[in-house]
């Protein structure tokens, strides 16, 4: 047989090439859609987390509830706790013996960790622009062998925004965010990790009420004065 003119494989290609509909390239914005559609079917979820910035990593155990209740158990420091129920943010810590509050009535305060929720992707839709690193195609996940993610990374367009850049490191077949990394306008970098997360297992609400020890100095108002 004689070989085929060049000519026709490569019309052959475009013909392949063209087979492929526009209904089948997913945009960006199109993914993330499809992750903020799966995260507004979770109601509540639990997991571990590690929260990394350049001068140490911290470890816990993660909860979360709709719209903005979260609660951080830490084991790495032991003891230390972050919890917001929905009104006061509340964070433990044992090695000053200090309780620091903040009223928050509308105001989610509950840390970078709550983007990884519906409320959290509503406001990274309205306040970022959304794009792939490279492609749609998932790109191995550093540090976690064996692991892929997609990669997308969303530029401030708001300059109230307190993270210049974020990236979001989303685990193709689940649709859940593996990874978080944040830069702020200072250059810091953060990072969250997100491992064995299950969802939608029913954590009640009194799950975010912390019982702090009496004998902790309680400091009101860290972040911001209360409006109350």
């Amino acid at each position: 047989m004689k070989h085929l003119p060049f000519c026709v494989l490569l019309a052959a290609l475009f013909l392949a090439v063209a087979s492929v509909s526009a209904e089948d390239i997913v945009t960006a914005s199109q993914y993330f859609g499809e992750v903020a559609d799966h995260y507004s079917q979770i109601n509540d979820y639990e997991g571990t987390i590690a929260i990394t910035t350049s001068k140490e990593t911290m470890r816990g155990t993660i909860y979360f509830k709709t719209p903005s209740l979260l609660r951080v158990d830490f084991t790495s420091p032991p003891d230390q706790v972050i919890a917001f129920d929905g009104q006061t943010l509340t964070v433990y810590i044992p090695g000053y013996n200090a309780i620091l509050q903040q009223a928050s009535a509308d105001k989610p305060g509950a840390g970078s960790a709550s983007l990884a929720s519906r409320e959290g992707l509503k406001m990274l839709k309205r306040n970022y622009t959304v794009a792939f690193e490279t492609s749609p195609v998932p790109q191995s996940l550093d540090g976690a062998a064996g692991e892929t993610a997609v990669r997308l990374v969303l530029g401030r367009s708001s300059a109230a925004e307190g993270f210049r850049t974020i990236k979001l490191y989303v685990t193709p077949d689940t649709k859940l965010i593996r990874r978080i990394e944040g830069w702020t306008i200072a250059g810091d970098k953060l990072t969250f990790d997100f491992t064995g997360i299950k969802t939608n297992v029913g954590i009640p609400a009194s799950r975010f009420v912390y019982d702090s020890p009496a004998s902790a100095n309680v400091y009101n108002n860290f972040l911001f004065k209360s409006d109350n």
